[in-house]
């Protein structure tokens, strides 16, 4: 990575977005089958990616592929209508991209979204499991290369990637809300293909209880530039060997869709109380 063509790119996509959508404090970035939840803003302005200078493009199914900024609960509030991952062929500078536009637009909150693989046979497709935890098992981390100074450390702490505070909160609000609530660790594998049965048992045995594709390398980033995360996966599907049935990302989107109102609720009490 040429450190100063990255920072002149990262800029050139803040400026332009502050321009046409304005600054925020909380971000969110809204995983499969959860892109909905843009309705939730006040005022919306929207960009596609498409427009918005060095910016990569969604490619995955149902990533829309638009930021949004509006208002919510008083906050302003920008939302990623999809992410980028890894296995559409970018690079992690690319992939977390936009925290670091988060960061120079002045968010200092992150609720990070996620369709997630249930690893821990307690829990049931629908489930909400805040994430306590991750585990890389990518081979890759998206602070490889320079460090951006501008943004962090060269070494910065994981001990607490995803906030106590903000972990609390949203078992105030589950409570308040008769929302059911899980809580577990998160392990990223590169995909697109989904683990097989061998994976699953090697990260339920290293203390998984959910697989995805996504969110850790965001998570890295977001830490790295000093923004607190609260992590949140939908678990849509049971993994691999668990039940006899094969994985379709068609059923990720449909439980994404049926647990919509309750995911919805969850944020929505987060942000109000943040």
């Amino acid at each position: 990575m040429n450190a100063e063509n990255y920072m002149k790119k990262v800029h050139a996509a803040a400026d332009m977005i502050r321009e046409r959508c304005g600054e925020a404090e909380i971000g969110v970035i809204l995983g499969s089958g959860l892109g909905d939840y843009i309705n939730a803003l006040e005022d919306a302005t929207s960009v596609s990616y498409e427009d918005i200078p060095g910016f990569p493009v969604s490619t995955a199914p149902f990533h829309e592929g638009r930021w949004f900024c509006g208002k919510l609960y008083g906050k302003r509030v920008c939302m990623m209508q999809g992410r980028f991952h890894s296995y559409e062929g970018y690079s992690l500078e690319d992939v977390t991209l936009p925290i670091r536009v988060m960061k120079l637009l002045g968010v200092q909150t992150l609720i990070v979204t996620n369709a997630a693989g249930g690893v821990n046979v307690d829990y049931t497709p629908g489930d909400l499991m805040v994430i306590e935890d991750f585990i890389n098992l990518s081979g890759k981390n998206p602070l490889t290369g320079p460090n951006l100074g501008e943004f962090g450390v060269r070494f910065p702490d994981m001990t607490h990637a995803y906030d106590v505070e903000l972990k609390k909160l949203a078992d105030v609000v589950a409570a308040e809300r008769e929302i059911k609530l899980q809580h577990g660790v998160y392990c990223w594998l590169n995909g697109p293909t989904y683990e097989t049965p061998a994976e699953i048992r090697m990260v339920r045995t290293l203390g998984a209880d959910a697989v995805g594709m996504s969110t850790v390398p965001e998570t890295i980033v977001a830490r790295h530039c000093g923004i607190r995360v609260l992590g949140i996966s939908c678990i849509t599907n049971m993994a691999a060997g668990i039940l006899d049935q094969p994985l379709s990302h068609i059923e990720v989107v449909e439980t994404g869709a049926r647990v919509r109102d309750v995911f919805r609720s969850l944020v929505d009490g987060v942000i109000a109380k943040l």
